[in-house]
């Protein structure tokens, strides 16, 4: 399978460290199917540091090997999800709140923050905070790979 990673310099190595806690799957390193919304993740990227040019990386990872591995998948927009996002996004430590090396699941809107306060201040509830987490442009997968056990399996191409 090809994956892309969107950014907003080029690097070689994979360093989990410099990924950002309380994403939507934990801290780890993400990727898209799909190269479109991996280069327009790289230029909000961009945009959000003032710094750099939108740069698409390329991966191969072998089906195979994530049988190999701790695999969680979200294959549409549920409560379930939902939940692990909101996990994810409230942990107030360094730790992971789950020990998946790879989490596939959909990107939820650009507005997560704000649904998310929605809900925990009660005035949406959870079937709401699902449908009003919908990307906009449809369903698109965001792979993470948070383990070095997981980033070993993804060859740059």
């Amino acid at each position: 399978m090809k994956l892309y990673h969107g950014t907003n310099k080029d690097f070689d190595r994979i360093d989990l460290l410099k990924s950002k806690p309380n994403k939507d799957f934990g801290r780890g390193f993400y990727l898209s199917a799909d190269y479109e919304q991996a280069l327009n993740m790289a230029k909000v990227k961009v945009e959000q540091l003032e710094t750099g040019f939108p740069v698409v990386q390329s991966y191969l990872v072998e089906d195979d090997a994530l049988n190999a591995l701790s695999v969680l998948r979200f294959n549409g927009y549920s409560e379930e999800w939902a939940k692990f996002i909101l996990l994810n996004r409230n942990n107030p430590t360094e730790k992971p709140v789950h020990e998946y090396d790879v989490v596939i699941g959909p990107i939820a809107n650009d507005r997560v923050g704000v649904q998310l306060w929605r809900y925990e201040n009660r005035s949406i509830d959870l079937p709401t905070l699902v449908r009003n987490l919908q990307y906009m442009k449809g369903v698109t997968l965001q792979y993470f790979f948070g383990t070095e056990r997981a980033i070993k399996q993804l060859k740059r191409i």
